[in-house]
Formats: structure tokens, sequence, C-alpha cells
């Protein structure tokens, strides 16, 4: 029974080990936005706001204060951005593309590991929109 437990332990370390020190494929995960409207996803959201260049550069500055979140790949001036924001309990990386597209900024945010995400998604991004309405 010790041993089925210890190997059982093993694996759970080893597959959160993995989960951290995955690398990102920039191809895989910054690709560009074609969606029209907002939906919340099992495992995600999209979201669509009016924009330009300057609210994209406004919206890049309060992603990248978000904790456990770093760019991927894109830039500002790319007009297409995607960033990585780890979970704080396990490092789960989740990512999000923000691509400006005909005076919109669309924004997708997925998971990468599991199915779904309880919302968390949804609600950062929604955050980062609050946060946008107060600059």
């Amino acid at each position: 029974m010790k041993t089925a437990a210890l190997i059982v332990l093993g694996l759970i370390v080893a597959l959160m080990v993995y989960i951290r020190v995955a690398p990102s494929d920039a191809a895989r995960w910054h690709v560009p936005l074609g969606f029209e409207a907002d939906e919340t996803l099992t495992g995600g959201a999209r979201r669509v706001i009016p924009g330009d260049a300057e609210t994209l550069g406004r919206l890049d500055a309060i992603a990248r204060a978000t904790p456990r979140t770093k760019v991927l790949a894109g830039s500002v001036a790319e007009g297409h951005i995607t960033y990585v924001t780890r979970s704080a309990g396990f490092g789960f990386p989740d990512y999000t593309t923000v691509q400006l597209a005909d005076g919109h900024i669309l924004i997708f945010a997925r998971l990468r590991f599991g199915k779904a995400d309880f919302g968390v998604n949804a609600a950062r991004v929604d955050n980062w929109f609050q946060a946008l309405s107060r600059t």
C-alpha cells in the first residue's frame, strides 16, 4: 500500500513540475484573432471592445502590471501581444492574446492545461477592462 501511495505521489509531483517548466510555444499561442463578439467559454473568454493604439498601450501596461504575467510574444507596436499569466498556487499557465483590429481590441484568454478554468480567464480580462475604464 505504501509503494502505491509513493508512486501516485511521485506522479503528482512530476506533473506539477512539468506544468511549471513546460515551454510555451509562441507559434501555438500567439495567433491572429478573428471573432466579433464576446463569449465566455468553459476554458476561457473572448472579448471585444472599441479601441485604438493608445488604448492598446494602456491595456498593455495593465496586463504587464498583473501579478505573474509576462509577455510571450508581440508588442504594442505590432498591435498584437500574447501574455502568459500563471496561477498563484500551482503555476498553471493561461494565455491571453490581445489584438488591435479595425478600431476594436480583441482579447482571447484561455487555459493550457485542463478543461475548465472556473471563470478565472474571464474575470482577469474583465478586471483589465475595469482598470482600463479608470485610466
